[in-house]
């Protein structure tokens, strides 16, 4: 299976993702320019497929958007890991970006959290509030039922901090997706 496709509408918002876990096609459109840059990265480094067409009231802010946009591709993301059997489970990956430094660890547990610790220096990335990165993970964590945890060690440019997080956060789960040869859910519980 490993792919699946979410469609979401509200009065806020009319989102549609399409994932693939083992690559494909990325076209992003939200009509923020530095969140497609974010998601962009994303996809790339998780070596995933992801098409996100998003359109949202902008005129209010970015909120929306980009918070119903993690709603989606959590959704996404839990649909088309089925059962979650046969995959590493676990993932955790560092990248520097420059001055800024990035981490992200994150179990597919079915527990849905969120750690997050970064500063941002600057309020703003273009039309991208720099708050609404936590929100987007958290929406994602939440809706994909995975425990999520990202931290900048350090960092002074909004830009790369941010950027840092969404690359690492694509390399972990590029490793927690991993097929194994074992058909059963990674779990003492033998279920997730």
């Amino acid at each position: 299976m490993r792919n699946a496709a979410i469609d979401r509408k509200t009065r806020e918002t009319d989102i549609s993702v399409a994932l693939s876990l083992d690559g494909g096609r990325t076209d992003i459109q939200t009509g923020i320019g530095f969140f497609d840059h974010m998601l962009t990265a994303f996809a790339v480094h998780g070596g995933f497929g992801l098409t996100v067409q998003a359109k949202g009231d902008l005129e209010v802010d970015c909120h929306h958007t980009i918070e119903d946009t993690g709603i989606v591709i959590g959704k996404a993301l839990d649909k088309a890991l089925g059962d979650k059997s046969g995959i590493s489970r676990f993932g955790s990956f560092y990248v520097p970006m420059d001055e800024a430094l990035g981490f992200c660890s994150l179990d597919i547990s079915g527990r849905p959290f969120l750690v997050f610790d970064a500063v941002f220096p600057e309020e703003r990335i273009g039309s991208y509030d720099s708050c609404m990165t936590e929100e987007f993970m958290r929406a994602l964590a939440f809706n994909a039922g995975i425990t999520l945890h990202l931290k900048a060690l350090y960092g002074k440019n909004t830009h790369h901090i941010t950027e840092a997080l969404y690359k690492a956060l694509g390399h972990a789960l590029k490793q927690a997706v991993t097929p194994t040869r074992d058909a059963q859910p990674l779990s003492t519980k033998g279920v997730l």
